[in-house]
């Protein structure tokens, strides 16, 4: 029996609404005999599946996932390069596709620029990067030090004043890899799946996100490179706290990882309704990363998230 793990993140400040993003998997890098339409054809299908035998509260948010996972992975962006989850986002007007890895254990989204050095420009994960590009998107604005949206980036020790006055940002991984570069504000566009229809609204909103103009260590290696990294971890930064803090979707969110065969899954920014769901609380920490305890009891394993009150204002 294959085991999937489904994740449910609920704020303790509610908020109607919901948001869905497909996860997907990239392929390990040994032979195979399933093309990757084919493994794509079937996440799809299995997300649509899930869907429509859900229930979603006031419209829901899907990202599609791709990839794979180990378990020495969980927690990890780098322990097997040929395993990793990932997703596709738009950003920019017009807006462009980015493939970026899924992160719950970081903040920041971050893709990489155009003007990037040391960003691999070839991938050997069968997916060729985006490079983002401030001047192709009539949208973009690069945050200045004196604006207030670097306030909060300087306070959580990330960011710094670069000399041209532009908000910079440094972020290190656990494997000593580091990515830095400039905040920006653009338009990030997702679908907006309405309860009871399965029919998806296209919506925009304007985020703060980073676009690295340097790579080091792993992130230099094109066994890894996708486009960026999507983090969803617990601060104001992360996409999924800016989004809820206006009120575009519920302080709540979820994710169902398949680790084996095709891999693949779906991200739920919002409140989907399953039969035979049940959640564990939980423990509580000031840390950034999720703490929780769950019983391997069963094929379905639901933990619940619960954030601070604290609401961000970007």
């Amino acid at each position: 029996m294959t085991a999937v793990m489904m994740l449910a993140a609920v704020f303790l400040l509610g908020i109607d609404g919901a948001a869905v993003f497909h996860l997907e998997r990239t392929l390990p890098l040994s032979s195979n005999s399933t093309s990757m339409e084919q493994l794509i054809a079937r996440d799809r299908a299995r997300h649509a599946r899930i869907l429509r035998e859900s229930t979603a509260v006031h419209g829901v948010v899907s990202f599609p996932v791709y990839g794979s996972a180990d378990a020495d992975l969980f927690g990890l962006i780098l322990v097997l390069l040929d395993r990793l989850y990932y997703t596709k986002i738009k950003l920019g007007s017009p807006p462009r596709e980015f493939k970026v890895v899924i992160d719950t254990g970081s903040d920041v989204l971050w893709v990489m620029s155009n003007t990037c050095v040391n960003c691999p420009r070839s991938s050997n994960l069968q997916i060729q990067p985006t490079f983002f590009d401030t001047t192709a998107s009539s949208t973009a604005r690069v945050i200045p030090c004196t604006h207030k949206y670097c306030a909060p980036f300087n306070q959580s020790g990330t960011a710094w004043c670069s000399r041209n006055g532009q908000c910079g940002y440094t972020i290190r991984y656990l494997d000593s890899s580091a990515t830095s570069g400039v905040y920006v504000k653009d338009e990030f566009h997702f679908d907006s799946l309405l309860p009871g229809s399965g029919i998806a609204n296209c919506s925009s909103a304007p985020i703060l996100f980073g676009v690295s103009t340097y790579q080091s260590g792993y992130l230099t290696s094109t066994d890894f490179t996708v486009g960026g990294i999507l983090g969803f971890g617990r601060g104001d930064l992360s996409v999924f706290s800016q989004l809820s803090s206006r009120g575009l979707i519920p302080r709540v969110f979820s994710h169902c990882l398949r680790g084996e065969g095709s891999g693949g899954g779906i991200f739920v920014m919002g409140k989907v309704l399953a039969p035979g769901i049940m959640y564990t609380p939980l423990v509580p920490s000031q840390s950034v990363f999720f703490h929780l305890s769950f019983s391997a009891k069963y094929v379905f394993i639901v933990i619940t998230m619960h954030f601070a009150k604290k609401k961000a204002k970007f």
